[in-house]
């Protein structure tokens, strides 16, 4: 039997995201050095070989270590060589090894989409089992044994084991992992602490509340934009230019024309509901969390189109999309926080 891990769906977005910054990055700096070459003579050693390497770190440190920090470093290491790796698909699926290859960002799209979209459907398909829920809070108080739990962990744990015994889960196996776990020492929050640093150095201007709407309602406007551009973009095709006097051209590369139209409509189906939540006074965590998910979407969508038909020029939009990710997961961290907190206040 499969147990999910509730740290796996996050960890398999930042895989991807790290991925396709490294991707954009790769490029940009070939671009800026001229296409350098790792050898001599006959030999060529690519960066895809570094990018297997990565991965192949990525995988021991998994297997040989435990806790958050080893988790944190295989994560790292794996998206950055994946990203390694997918650069050159290109030379993988030609004959004569071209890098250059036009629907490269197609293929690395379609399996960026198939990796987010599998890790998804595993996480919110059926909610948690109360083995799945007693499962990650016996990983968790693991954890503590040998680490020690910050406490955000810590009730991270403790809601797992309330909702095994609510599940009707053994409750002698239940208080044993609540043993476990109240056994370990606190420790401080040191991922938590490098955020609120990283925090620290953003201006007080982009942490106000109010850029949560002007995010929320641009991937709203930019989405519905891309959608109507795109439903356009096939009917007035080329024979039907003379049909008109102004017409609306994409690109020639029909396929981008589909990633673009079904990221628009992904992006206008989770961006428009939350946001109309939001306006009618439904500030909870789950409008922030649907807003994370299209602004996660839009970002990397939009980020391997513009690479197809911009090259490195997409590391701008790759930019503007991060700052609207960043934006919204600030804030739904803000949120969470708080929920935790009146929580406490209750059990108390």
């Amino acid at each position: 039997m499969l147990i999910r891990s509730v740290y796996g769906t996050a960890a398999v977005e930042w895989f991807l995201i790290l991925a396709i910054g490294t991707i954009l990055i790769t490029r940009l700096y070939l671009h800026l050095t001229g296409y350098p070459q790792i050898g001599g003579g006959t030999l060529h050693i690519a960066h895809a070989l570094w990018g297997g390497a990565l991965m192949m770190l990525a995988l021991i440190t998994g297997w040989l270590f435990l806790g958050a920090t080893a988790r944190v470093t295989a994560v790292v290491l794996g998206g950055i060589g994946f990203g390694l790796f997918l650069d050159e698909v290109g030379k993988f699926v030609t004959r004569d090894n071209d890098y250059f290859y036009g629907p490269s960002a197609e293929i690395m799209y379609v399996l960026v989409v198939l990796v987010l979209l599998i890790s998804r459907i595993v996480r919110d398909f059926t909610p948690p089992t109360g083995a799945e829920a007693l499962a990650n809070a016996a990983s968790i108080a693991a954890d503590g044994v040998a680490h020690g739990l910050p406490e955000r962990r810590r009730r991270q744990a403790e809601e797992f084991l309330e909702m095994a015994a609510a599940k009707g889960f053994d409750a002698a196996t239940v208080d044993q992992v609540r043993g476990l776990l109240d056994s370990s020492k606190g420790t401080p929050d040191r991922l938590m602490i490098l955020r609120d640093r990283a925090v620290g150095l953003i201006p007080d201007f982009f942490r106000s509340p109010r850029w949560v709407p002007v995010v929320g309602w641009s991937l709203v406007a930019f989405s519905t934009v891309t959608v109507v551009i795109g439903a356009l973009s096939f009917v007035f095709t080329k024979d039907r230019f003379d049909d008109i006097d102004i017409y609306i051209e994409l690109a020639d590369n029909r396929i981008a024309t589909w990633i673009l139209f079904l990221s628009g409509i992904a992006t206008l189906a989770l961006a428009l509901p939350a946001m109309l939540a939001r306006r009618r006074g439904m500030a909870g965590i789950w409008p922030l969390r649907t807003l994370r998910i299209a602004s996660l979407v839009f970002m990397l969508s939009n980020a391997l189109v513009d690479f197809a038909l911009e090259g490195f020029g997409a590391v701008l939009n790759l930019g503007i999309g991060l700052f609207a990710l960043s934006v919204v997961s600030y804030h739904l961290g803000q949120a969470v926080t708080a929920s935790d907190g009146k929580r406490d206040q209750l059990r108390v």
